[in-house]
């Protein structure tokens, strides 16, 4: 079992932004959603990370995994997250840090209820080429730089296959 890599910083808005150019996918079937997941879960086991995983694509979940040590709490966490890019259509952790660099925090300027959204790393968006944002990947269960870590990752991994 590998340690995770946790990010020493928090990515610059630039860095996130690029990151979702860099991953836009060419397309994304029910068999994709299940490819992601699995690598997902890889992952996660590979790091001993207790996280819970979901994919969805529109209002359908596609993929949902629960490893040990994950709790209810992480669903509640990944619906505020996956949220917060159904709305924004862009990453959890890059809305925060957009607000973050107005020296204001999402919870306080956004004008959302912090119970039902929450503008923290761990969502990104499942964008495809001449059709946008189709869906969210979310990790949680870990702080979020590590989650929104994971999920890059797994999206990096799986658009290299593709």
């Amino acid at each position: 079992m590998s340690t995770p890599t946790a990010p020493t910083t928090a990515p610059t808005i630039a860095e996130l932004e690029e990151q979702e150019r860099r991953l836009t996918l060419p397309h994304f079937t029910y068999d994709d959603a299940w490819a992601l997941g699995t690598l997902l879960v890889e992952l996660a086991r590979e790091q001993g990370a207790p996280v819970a995983i979901d994919i969805r694509r529109g209002g359908q979940q596609l993929f949902h995994a629960a490893l040990p040590g994950s709790t209810p709490d992480n669903d509640a966490w990944i619906d505020r997250k996956r949220r917060v890019v159904d709305r924004y259509a862009a990453s959890s952790l890059l809305i925060g840090t957009r607000f973050r660099a107005k020296n204001t925090t999402f919870e306080d300027s956004s004008r959302l209820d912090p119970d039902i959204y929450a503008a923290h790393g761990g969502a990104f968006p499942i964008t495809v080429e001449d059709a946008g944002v189709i869906g969210t990947v979310v990790v949680s269960g870990l702080p979020q730089l590590e989650d929104h870590a994971m999920v890059v990752e797994a999206l990096t991994r799986f658009a290299a296959t593709l």
